[in-house]
This record gives structure tokens, sequence and C-alpha cells, in this order.
């Protein structure tokens, strides 16, 4: 079977795989809803804890934290730096179904969980039925004489 050899295509892709770099400056996030509440949880591996910072204005959530360098010495000759430091942030925008002043954070192991409660107006809810069965109202009609006898008289 034969190939196409296309080298517009094939540089483009070689350039675009040269010059990738990892996305440094974003939390990875997983988000999720348990039952009542939203779970997100944010990747933060060497963060000082004292460092994360968690405030909500205007219904979007803004979450930032800083890693800085371990290695203090400015004379040290890096022969890989991948690890980048600096400050971090991310932003989750919330809609109106959910308690802003019920949001609960809990950093442990690299790793920030956010809980994020529905608001209580915005939880389903179960509307019951209620059954009345019809009254008949019946009432005695006395007929004169001079009454249709085809009609009927409620």
């Amino acid at each position: 079977m034969a190939t196409r050899f296309d080298p517009i295509r094939d540089l483009d892709r070689f350039f675009s795989e040269v010059t990738r770099t990892p996305n440094s400056t974003s939390l990875p996030m997983d988000l999720y809803r348990d039952g009542e509440v939203f779970i997100a949880r944010i990747d933060m591996p060497g963060v000082d804890p004292s460092s994360i910072d968690v405030d909500v204005e205007d219904r979007t959530l803004t979450v930032r934290a800083q890693r800085q360098s371990e290695v203090a010495d400015k004379d040290v000759k890096w022969l890989t730096r991948e690890r980048t430091t600096g400050t971090y942030a991310r932003q989750l925008t919330l809609g109106n179904r959910v308690s802003l002043d019920r949001i609960q954070a809990n950093y442990q192991d690299g790793v920030l969980s956010l809980t994020i409660p529905v608001a209580e107006e915005a939880r389903p809810r179960k509307i019951s039925v209620s059954h009345t069965s019809p009254t008949v109202a019946t009432e005695v009609v006395e007929s004169s004489p001079a009454a249709n006898e085809d009609s009927t008289e409620i």
C-alpha cells in the first residue's frame, strides 16, 4: 500500500512537536457532581499550603497558589529545568445553582479539594399530589305537573 508524501503537513507536524511546551501555567482539575455537592480536585504539587488563596467574586471562583524554587543559589548551573515556579491561577464560573457561602476547601497530598454545595432552592423537590374524590350534591326537587318530564334539574 502506497503512502502519500505531503511535505507541508510533515513539516508542520515536525515544528509543532519541536516547539510544543507543556502547559505549565495551568492547574489540572477534575470536576464532578456527587449527590448534592460539586467536587473540584485541583493538582498543585509542590505548592506551599500557606500560599493557596481561594476567593469568590461575582460568581467567579479563583484559586491562586505559588510554587517557589527549592534552589536559592544563583551560581547553580542548571542541566535541565522542567519544574516551573511562580504563581498559578485557575478560575471557575459558578452558576446560580450553588451555595457560595458554604464552599469548603481542603489541601492534602498536593491536591486541593473544593466542595461546592448545590443551593437549597436549586435542589429537585418531589411535589405530592393530593387526591380528593368528588362529592356529588344531591337535591330533592319536587316536580310539578306542569314541568316537562324530559328535563333534568340538578
